[in-house]
């Protein structure tokens, strides 16, 4: 793996554990520092996680920030994900596998777990696997390259506390449903139950911050 690859994946990890918090400037001389490497591969990896978006160049010096948990960027986000998921349930539902039937499987029963002991690492990483493994069996490539847009929404805007393990049931249902109907090869009613659940989540997440920010 290329140095820069290195760099772009430690300040990924960072970002999604929540050592980089959404909003957070990051100082490109204390990073380097930190991570011990120049400044060259640093600005390289920086540049690849603006491109998936997790990062904006705030400065013309070169300043950057973590992207934002605010109302407006996670409901363009999650606007996204809407058409993103619906379509690739539609499209994995036309091409079911037996590799993708396991896939589901084994992320359904990781989110069980995961409610079973509840903790704030558990339940991102089995809904990301979950949602990950429908993209992957689109079979379109323009779609794959939207997986980083469901590691941010997952990982990054999820610390603000806008989840908890009552929604957390709610998804597994959802989840449930989706892979149910990709399974039977119903791509409309895949597609509907794919829209449908970011819908609710975005509902969710969107009355949190409006409660949030009245309390």
């Amino acid at each position: 793996m290329r140095l820069v690859d290195e760099v772009a994946a430690e300040l990924r990890e960072r970002i999604y554990r929540g050592g980089y918090r959404p909003g957070t400037r990051l100082r490109q001389e204390q990073v380097a520092a930190d991570l011990e490497v120049s400044r060259t591969p640093l600005r390289e990896a920086l540049r690849m996680l603006e491109r998936e978006g997790l990062v904006t160049v705030t400065e013309r010096g070169g300043g950057v920030q973590v992207v934002s948990g605010d109302p407006a960027t996670l409901l363009a986000a999650y606007q996204l994900r809407e058409v993103v998921d619906g379509l690739a349930a539609r499209l994995a539902a036309q091409c079911v596998s037996k590799q993708l039937a396991a896939a589901l499987k084994r992320s359904l029963g990781e989110q069980g777990k995961a409610l079973a002991v509840w903790g704030p690492g558990q339940w991102p990483r089995a809904n990301v696997s979950f949602h990950s493994a429908i993209l992957r069996s689109s079979g379109n490539r323009y779609l794959i390259a939207q997986l980083p847009l469901i590691q941010m929404t997952s990982h990054v805007f999820t610390p603000i506390g806008m989840l908890d393990r009552s929604r957390a049931e709610s998804a597994l249902a959802e989840h449930r449903l989706i892979a149910g109907a990709i399974l039977d090869g119903d791509a409309p009613r895949a597609e509907e139950r794919g829209r449908g659940h970011i819908r609710s989540t975005t509902d969710v997440l969107m009355a949190k911050l409006a409660a949030k920010a009245t309390s």
